[in-house]
């Protein structure tokens, strides 16, 4: 597990050293905040793109507006803090996808120097900044519906673990194997194009191997499971990623 997620908060943030190798910096938001950043979230039109701004007006609740606006705007910050430039500068594009080629894939800065990956979840968001390939993933604990109807779509070996499990212990292990599993697939640039059976993450406590991540769970608050998956060999690196504290 990465030993530390460090906090965004209504101040600017506090940059610590650039990720290098496999590390990765990890920041948790509170999405139902009024400023994020310095930036108060009511006036986030003005540093979000036109792509953003767009997406948010389509989301008819004001909670979810809010906390797509909270979280998208966290996202700038950090990324004009490491780069040194203001967040209404940092251009986002899309790389190609890797399954049909099309320009839908991972979500990255333009001219690179920095690979990134956003996640929200209930009223929290975290924020993942790393050298290579990342792949951040909150989930909140589902509840037993969910459950029954996610089960069959898993690795036949996770759908085996679930349902040796009590039934009241089924949802929290869940939450581990939907986020680990995000975690690879938003750091690949896949998403769900290719279902939810590969790749194998496994429920127990610790996460199963996946060839070409570091997978590790993230610490989260009661009744969320968060992961990080970041580009490298899981023997090579003993298993371990450094988060870098602000």
């Amino acid at each position: 597990m990465i030993e530390y997620v460090n906090q965004l908060g209504p101040g600017a943030p506090r940059i610590g050293p650039p990720p290098a190798g496999t590390a990765a910096s990890v920041w948790s938001l509170d999405t139902t905040a009024d400023t994020v950043g310095g930036y108060r979230v009511q006036e986030a039109d003005a540093v979000l793109d036109a792509g953003e701004r767009e997406k948010a007006a389509r989301l008819a609740l004001p909670g979810h507006r809010h906390r797509y606006l909270a979280s998208h705007l966290g996202l700038r910050v950090l990324l004009g803090a490491r780069l040194g430039l203001d967040p209404r500068e940092v251009t986002l594009v899309r790389e190609d996808c890797p399954c049909c080629g099309d320009p839908h894939g991972r979500p990255a800065v333009a001219g690179g120097g920095i690979h990134f990956s956003l996640s929200h979840s209930g009223d929290l968001a975290y924020l993942a900044l790393a050298a290579v390939p990342v792949g951040v993933d909150i989930e909140e604990t589902p509840g037993a519906d969910a459950v029954a109807d996610v089960l069959g779509s898993l690795h036949p070996a996770e759908t085996a673990e679930l349902t040796a499990l009590a039934p009241s212990q089924r949802p929290g292990a869940l939450a581990r194997v939907w986020c680990r599993k995000e975690a690879c697939l938003k750091a690949a640039g896949t998403g769900l194009a290719l279902g939810l059976a590969e790749p194998y993450v496994g429920s127990s406590p610790t996460p199963a191997p996946v060839a070409g991540w570091i997978l590790t769970d993230l610490p989260a608050p009661d009744g969320y499971a968060a992961a990080l998956a970041v580009a490298g060999h899981q023997d090579r690196d003993h298993g371990r990623v450094r988060g870098n504290r602000a």
